[in-house]
C-alpha cells in the first residue's frame, strides 16, 4: 500500500450510540462498515466536552497538557507552538483538509471564534454553515471527485458533523416512535425521556446516510483501495449522566476503522485506548515520524492484527464547559476514580442538556451533594451505581487510584493546583438559579 489517503469522520456528542455497538438505532451504513473494518469496544476521550476531547485528538497530549482547558467559542485554546496532526501529516507530504465542524483554534483568538483552520495545520477550510452532515458530505463528495481526477500526493481530510449535537427538533421528521427507542439504563423511562432519545435518533440516522455517501463515493472513484476511513466521535451522549459526566457514559466514544490493507476485517478489539492515541497511530499509518513527548501511543498494530495493549490506565478531566466545574480521574480496565474538587450536584449537566426533555426529569435526582472521591468496579458495576470510596475493602485501590492523579497532576503542572481557572459562566445558570432550578450548594 502507498503512503495511504486518510479520511477521519467525527461526529458531535454520539458515545457508542449505534446498532452495531448493541444500541437501537437505525445505523446500516455504519453497521456496514464495522462488518468490514475493525471495531473498537474500549476507546475512550479524556474530556466529557468537544473542543478539549477535539484538542487532544489533534495534539496527542491531555487537555491540560495542550491548553484547551474549555471550550473554543468560550476563548479556551491550544497552545501556540504545540504541533498538531495536520500539521506532522503536511510535514509528511500530506495535503491536509477541514470540511465541517472542527471546534478547535491554536493561539489567541478572539472570543467566539470556533476554528483556527490553517494555524491548526490544514492547508484549506471548507466552512460550512451549520455543519449537517448532508451540506457537509456534498462539498467532500465534489473534492473526492476531484482528486480521482487530478491526485499529486496523498490526502488527509478532517470531516466534522455537527449530528448528533443538540438541539435536535430538526430531525422530527427523522425521528422514532418514542415508544419503540431503548431508554438508557442511566435514565428513568419517562415520557419526555423518550421523547428526546425518539428525536436524536432522527439527528443519527442523518448522520449514518452521510458516512455511507462518503464510503460509496470512495468506492465510485477508485480511491477506496489507498484509503483508510477512520469513523469516530468526541464523546458521551447528549444527555443527563453523559456528556459533562467522566462515567463511562461521558467518555465512551465509538472507533470503527477501515483500510484495504486490512488482514481481519470484522474484527472487535477490546484493549483499552483513549483517543490521545490517534494521532501517533496516523502518523504510524502515513509512514510519518511521531513527535517525542506525546501523551497517547499508536495502536496501529491492533489493526494489523496485532493483540499487544499499549496501556493500562488514560487519564480524564474536565474544567470548564458553560461554567466552572473541575475534575480529574483515572480509568483502568477494572476500576474508575473521579476526584471533585468543588461543591456541586452529582451530575453535572451542561445547560443544553439541563433544560432539555430529559433533563427537565432528572434535576431532582440529579442535583444533590457530589463527593469528594468516586471509586468504581467497572467490570462488575458499568453503570457506575456503587461508590466504594468510602469501603474499606477497597482502600488500597483507592489509595493507589488517588496517587496516580495525583502524581498525574504534579507531573503536567496541572492548573487547577494553583486554584479556580479563569472562564466565563453561561448567563443562562444565573437565570435558572433566580428560578430556583439548579444545584443548590451545601456552603450556602
Amino acid at each position: 500500500m502507498n503512503q495511504p489517503n486518510i479520511v477521519f469522520i467525527i461526529s458531535h456528542d454520539t458515545g457508542r450510540y449505534l446498532g452495531t455497538y448493541g444500541h437501537k438505532v437505525e445505523t446500516p451504513d455504519i453497521d456496514a462498515m464495522a462488518e468490514n473494518g475493525v471495531q473498537f469496544n474500549q476507546y475512550y476521550c479524556p474530556a466529557p466536552q468537544c473542543s478539549p476531547s477535539r484538542a487532544s485528538v489533534l495534539t496527542g497530549l491531555y487537555p491540560h497538557n495542550n491548553g484547551m482547558l474549555g471550550l473554543a467559542h468560550k476563548h479556551f485554546t491550544i497552545k501556540e507552538g504545540t504541533t498538531t496532526l495536520p500539521k506532522e501529516l503536511q510535514n509528511a507530504g500530506y495535503e491536509t483538509r477541514l470540511f465541517g465542524l472542527s471546534h478547535e483554534t491554536i493561539g489567541e483568538e478572539p472570543q467566539g471564534v470556533t476554528t483556527s483552520g490553517t494555524k491548526l495545520g490544514y492547508d484549506h477550510y471548507q466552512e460550512v454553515p451549520g455543519n449537517r452532515a448532508p451540506k457537509v458530505t456534498d462539498y467532500v463528495e465534489d473534492y473526492l471527485e476531484e482528486k480521482a481526477q487530478n491526485q499529486d500526493k496523498p490526502f488527509f481530510i478532517n470531516i466534522g458533523y455537527e449530528e448528533t449535537h443538540r438541539p435536535f427538533d430538526e430531525y422530527e421528521d427523522e425521528a422514532d416512535d418514542p415508544a419503540d427507542v431503548e431508554v438508557l439504563s442511566y435514565l428513568p423511562d419517562t415520557e419526555n425521556v423518550r421523547k428526546d432519545l425518539a428525536l436524536m435518533n432522527g439527528s443519527t440516522k442523518v448522520f449514518d446516510r452521510a458516512v455511507g455517501r462518503v464510503r460509496r463515493k470512495l468506492e465510485e472513484t477508485g480511491l477506496a483501495e489507498n484509503t483508510i476511513v477512520i469513523l469516530t466521535t468526541d464523546h458521551g451522549l447528549a444527555f443527563p449522566r453523559a456528556k459533562g459526566s467522566l462515567k463511562d457514559s461521558g467518555i465512551e466514544t465509538f472507533l470503527i476503522v477501515h483500510s484495504p490493507a486490512m488482514v481481519d476485517k470484522g474484527a472487535v478489539r477490546d484493549q483499552l485506548l483513549c483517543n490521545v492515541d490517534m494521532m501517533p497511530t496516523i502518523l504510524d499509518l502515513a509512514g510519518a515520524e511521531i513527535p517525542e513527548g506525546l501523551d497517547g501511543k499508536s495502536f496501529a498494530h491492533l489493526l494489523k492484527g496485532g493483540e499487544e495493549e499499549i496501556r493500562d490506565e488514560f487519564f480524564c478531566e474536565l474544567t470548564w464547559h458553560d461554567r466552572f466545574h473541575p475534575m480529574r480521574g483515572v480509568r483502568t480496565h477494572k476500576y474508575k476514580y473521579i476526584r471533585n474538587f468543588e461543591d456541586g450536584p452529582d451530575v453535572y449537566m451542561p445547560y443544553d442538556i439541563h433544560s432539555s426533555l430529559s433533563g427537565q426529569d432528572v434535576r431532582e435526582q440529579f442535583y444533590v451533594p457530589n463527593s469528594e472521591e468516586e471509586l468504581y468496579d467497572v467490570e462488575n458495576d458499568p453503570k457506575e451505581d456503587n461508590n466504594l470510596a468510602a469501603d474499606p475493602a477497597y482502600a488500597e485501590v483507592l489509595e493507589d487510584l488517588r496517587g496516580r492523579v495525583d502524581r498525574w497532576m504534579k507531573e503536567t503542572n496541572d492548573p487547577i493546583l494553583h486554584g479556580p481557572v479563569e472562564g466565563v459562566e453561561s448567563t443562562k445558570w444565573a437565570e435558572e438559579a433566580a428560578k430556583g432550578q439548579t444545584y443548590e450548594s451545601r456552603n450556602k
